[in-house]
């Protein structure tokens, strides 16, 4: 009886919950995303460079000649670049957190906080607008990955970089990247992958690996689809080997290809065999950009919430265990920010009093008009009645 009533419902015309996904992608279309990326490592290692090749377009100037010749002041400068990039009728609202001179001082003592406190400041401030009354409007800043550039020295991790993995891992979705991978031969770059690989493992270090359970894909892919082989190729690929450049050059073949040149050849930046730069960017932007931003929110941010909820009840010591203390008022970028925004609400205090005198000094003149046409009706009644007065006196 139960296949019977399965045929007939099979063949019954469909009831439309097939066209949910149609109108979950219309609603995305029409309202954008949004990315937070944030790099950090050493300056010279060409953060810069990358964030343009990236995005294929100029988000920041290049500013070495003016670092060159000004002393470090701080460990970190940390740097906020806002841009929205269009591609077939979807715009994506791209937050570039950029952290250059990590590292260089003397003494890097604690030289991650300023990373960490950035971190845990945009959660706690989402957090904050979250128990507002109104939150249809909310500023997100939250990190959604964090790239990591790792100085290609070819022996391994230094202490501080080890430290700082372990404590950003916590927080966002942390990808290593060998930064100028053309100064190490082939095999120096492989050996090299293999010592930060046996490094991150020893240290547990947790980075962002693309799912490869077959539930993060379709039903009727097989363990052996192109997607699965896509996802382990991109592990095996961890730590992606970079190499940045803005300049363009001939290949050979008379097409202008993405380099850097050298007096043997070009090191071309979207070709697999020269450099990881395509897979990275296909992970960040193409493959996994869902990905990594449903893991912050549903993983690193409720991580962070519930922390604050419990009063910092956590057996890790490089999880938040309170509300971040506002530091950043000592980058001259959020002072600049600050200063900007006091003065905004002082001039919209000083408009609406302006207004507010002027519309008491409306009334009062109004009143006086209004008193004064009073005092001339009472005289005229005045002189009305003095009239009726005098014409009853001559009738008698």
């Amino acid at each position: 009886m139960s296949a019977a009533a399965t045929a007939t419902t099979t063949a019954q015309p469909p009831v439309g919950v097939s066209n949910l996904p149609n109108q979950r992608y219309k609603i995305a279309n029409e309202r954008g995303g949004s990315f937070t990326l944030m790099v950090c490592g050493e300056s010279g290692l060409g953060k810069t460079t990358f964030i343009n090749t990236l995005f294929q377009t100029t988000l920041k100037h290049q500013d070495a000649q003016q670092r060159r010749y000004t002393p470090i002041k701080k460990t970190v400068d940390i740097d906020i670049i806002r841009a929205i990039l269009e591609e077939k009728n979807f715009s994506l609202r791209v937050n570039v957190i950029d952290t250059p001179g990590f590292g260089d001082n003397v003494n890097n003592n604690k030289a991650w906080q300023p990373l960490i406190d950035f971190i845990d400041d945009q959660h706690d401030s989402y957090m904050r607008q979250e128990q507002q009354p109104y939150r249809k409007v909310k500023f997100d800043l939250r990190v959604h990955a964090v790239l990591y550039f790792i100085k290609p020295t070819g022996h391994g991790l230094k202490p501080l970089d080890i430290e700082t993995m372990k404590r950003l891992s916590t927080r966002a979705n942390l990808i290593p990247v060998i930064a100028k991978s053309d100064t190490l031969t082939a095999q120096e770059l492989q050996v090299f992958k293999s010592r930060i690989r046996q490094v991150i493992e020893a240290q547990e270090i947790r980075i962002f690996t693309p799912p490869l359970e077959t539930g993060s894909v379709k039903d009727d892919e097989s363990p052996d689809s192109p997607a699965m082989e896509h996802a382990r190729q991109l592990i095996e690929s961890m730590p992606f080997a970079v190499v940045g450049s803005e300049n363009k050059y001939d290949n050979g073949q008379g097409t202008p290809v993405v380099a850097r040149q050298y007096p043997w050849g070009l090191v071309e930046i979207e070709n697999d065999s020269h450099c990881d730069f395509r897979k990275l960017r296909g992970l960040l932007l193409r493959t996994y950009l869902l990905d990594l931003i449903l893991t912050t929110e549903e993983l690193h941010y409720e991580t962070y919430r519930r922390l604050r909820l419990e009063g910092g009840n956590s057996e890790d010591p490089n999880l938040p265990v309170k509300a971040p203390a506002r530091k950043l008022s000592h980058n001259p970028k959020y002072k600049e920010e600050e200063n900007a925004l006091k003065k905004y609400f002082t001039d919209q205090v000083k408009a609406e009093e302006q207004r507010f005198r002027q519309w008491e000094q409306n009334i009062v003149n109004e009143r006086i008009r209004l008193n004064g046409d009073l005092e001339d009706i009472q005289s005229k009644v005045k002189k009305l009645e003095e009239q009726v007065r005098n014409l009853q006196l001559k009738k008698r």
